[in-house]
């Protein structure tokens, strides 16, 4: 009797002390996520809007990923993360992660090392900012970019993603949103917006049609989006597990159906698909299935990546042609559309009772559809009114400090490029 009680204390102990170590499966995969994440930024997202450009500006836009991914890196370490994930209440983190107070190689968060926990979450910080260049491109000052990134990134993404995921108040509610839906495309397509409409149209934007001058090179940062997109949100399941393995199907299955439907209405309506549209497409798609990723099926991908491709589609005509705001490379309609839709979606996609469209349940304590819908309508809801009040303040007081966020007209014609950096992408 005294050794089969024995067999069990020891047997418990070792349980209780392997859910303390690292699981170098888990980990793993976790690094190679971290990889795909940053190589989104870049060169995936600097090739992607880098092609989307005048040749006059193309180094401007690889030079402004470059930087932001430098300048949000050193920012996340010293204060973003403790922000977003140290204890504190509802709306923000504490200050005991500053410079990772407190973390060396040995500490864990859940079985991986907190060190690369922290280091995933950093790749969202930098490709977030980053995100937002496309709704300014060609026509704002470099030294304003630099300074709006940076305080954005403290002030608006930091705080969002500890409401979300570093146990704030709409964690507390039970918000869907396992890789990024508002704390990421929201949060960045709202502050594109916001950029644009105060920055106004490029010149000429209503005159003539501003048109990409290298699609080779976006269809090659786009490639690599899809692929990175595979850490993206399979690494946030923090586990080589069935998670990660069905997150990365589903954002597979809705890339695919957006390139899809977005081609299939160009043919349609222009009786020809464009490249760019299959690609922007894709994007829809991704960004419409990120947030409900972890918590849909096949069935609900390939229904939220038709709505991302249709809905965005026709998100990006309103924008432009009814509201002429030069968004110039579609962030708000794409990121934060698809993003606005995919949370709203994971509410819906994620009950067990839609048969083939069924999905893995709701949120703890929370019964029926309607309950996780009210849920995600409010953390859509906050999130976008957030980050329009706290960007549009940024942008004026950012616009006093440099004395204005967009270059002359003068600058502007003759590309930023040469003006901002003297240097061209092209010297033939």
């Amino acid at each position: 009797m005294n050794k089969i009680l024995m067999l069990t204390i020891l047997a418990c102990c070792s349980f209780g002390a392997s859910a303390q170590e690292m699981n170098g499966a888990n980990t793993a995969w976790i690094l190679t996520s971290s990889a795909l994440v940053l190589l989104m930024t870049l060169p995936g997202l600097a090739l992607f809007y880098g092609g989307l450009v005048r040749s006059k500006n193309v180094l401007s836009i690889l030079m402004q990923c470059f930087s932001i991914a430098a300048i949000a890196s050193v920012l996340w370490l010293l204060l973003g993360y403790s922000i977003a994930f140290d204890e504190g209440n509802g709306f923000s983190g504490g200050l005991g992660r500053v410079m990772l107070a407190g973390v060396n190689r040995e500490t864990l968060s859940g079985d991986i090392p907190e060190v690369l926990f922290m280091l995933f979450q950093m790749t969202f910080a930098v490709i977030t900012p980053a995100l937002i260049i496309g709704g300014f491109a060609e026509r704002m000052k470099f030294s304003a970019v630099l300074i709006f990134s940076a305080l954005w990134l403290l002030l608006v993404y930091a705080p969002i993603t500890h409401w979300v995921w570093g146990g704030g108040w709409l964690a507390e509610m039970g918000l869907y949103d396992f890789a990024g839906g508002t704390v990421v495309h929201i949060t960045a397509g709202v502050a594109a917006l916001v950029t644009a409409m105060v920055l106004g149209p490029r010149k000429g934007y209503l005159q003539t049609a501003i048109l990409p001058h290298n699609m080779t090179m976006t269809v090659t940062g786009a490639g690599m989006l899809w692929v990175g997109w595979f850490g993206f949100n399979g690494g946030s399941a923090l586990g080589a597990n069935g998670d990660a393995a069905m997150a990365i199907l589903v954002t597979h299955i809705s890339a695919s159906m957006g390139a899809m439907t977005w081609a299939a209405i160009e043919w349609r309506k222009f009786g020809k698909p464009s490249v760019l549209g299959v690609v922007t497409g894709m994007v829809a798609g991704l960004g419409s299935i990120t947030p409900a990723s972890g918590f849909v099926g096949p069935g609900g991908a390939v229904a939220i990546g038709l709505a991302g491709g249709v809905i965005c589609f026709y998100a990006t005509v309103y924008i432009k042609q009814k509201l002429t705001i030069d968004d110039s490379l579609d962030v708000f309609p794409v990121h934060g559309v698809g993003g606005i839709l995919g949370t709203l979606l994971a509410g819906v996609f994620s009950s067990t009772e839609l048969g083939v469209f069924s999905g893995y349940g709701f949120a703890d304590g929370i019964t029926n559809m309607a309950g996780q819908l009210g849920v995600q309508f409010i953390g859509v809801a906050a999130t976008l009114g957030y980050t329009a009040a706290v960007s549009y303040l940024l942008l004026k007081i950012v616009g006093f400090l440099v004395k204005g966020l967009r270059v002359g007209e003068e600058q502007e014609v003759s590309g930023l490029d040469i003006h901002e950096h003297e240097e061209a992408g092209y010297n033939l």
